[in-house]
């Protein structure tokens, strides 16, 4: 899945400042989490997942890592921080296991806790550059689900992400995986706090 590759890639192109408040969504067990922490040790980060068994993971890797990150079990879809809490929001093979109505939920309250100017970095399943690359994400979808996944193969995710209030949204650089296109994303929160679908 090249994960190493477009996970570094990821924290790349967020281009994290010290000081920053990054929260991984839907981080599992932690590995962009940790790679965030490691990179950039004086930021804060925080990690949310919906499963508890997956956060005790996470937990015993930080102590081994012995690095100081927040995790947090919550939904994508309803986030436990206040309204512009974050300057940035990554997240790393989420929108894929999210229905239609889910995904519009969880960029409308990434929307919210990020503070204007701040940014919104995905990576996940986009668009397949080619039909072996179409052929190849078939597993994916008979693994993970055709409802969940099939916003993500028709290369829907970035009018999502207009619709959830982010402005310059644009894919940054795509990937050939034995399972398909893995593409990175990037928007912003205007810093006037308007909706700009440019």
């Amino acid at each position: 899945m090249r994960e190493d590759t477009f996970k570094r890639k990821l924290v790349d192109q967020a281009q994290i400042k010290p000081g920053d408040r990054v929260l991984d969504l839907g981080c599992g067990t932690a590995t962009l989490t940790l790679l965030i922490k490691q990179r950039h040790p004086q930021t804060e980060v925080f990690g949310l997942d919906g499963d508890q068994h997956v956060l005790d993971l996470a937990w015993v890797k930080a102590a081994e890592h012995q690095l100081s990150i927040t995790l947090d079990q919550g939904l994508a879809s309803a986030l436990p921080y206040p309204d512009d809490s974050f300057n940035l929001v990554l997240s790393s093979l989420l929108f894929h296991h999210l229905t239609r109505e889910n995904k519009e939920r969880a960029l409308s309250e990434a929307f919210r806790v990020l503070r204007p100017g701040g940014e919104l970095h995905i990576a996940d399943w986009g668009k397949a550059h080619s039909g072996v690359m179409r052929m190849a994400f078939l597993l994916v979808q008979l693994l993970d689900g055709f409802e969940t996944t099939t916003d993500n193969v028709n290369g829907l995710l970035p009018s999502l992400i207009k619709g959830g209030g982010f402005s310059q949204v644009r894919q940054t650089i795509h990937y050939s995986t034995v399972f398909g296109t893995l593409s990175l994303y990037k928007a912003q929160k205007a810093t006037n706090g308007r909706l700009n679908m440019l």
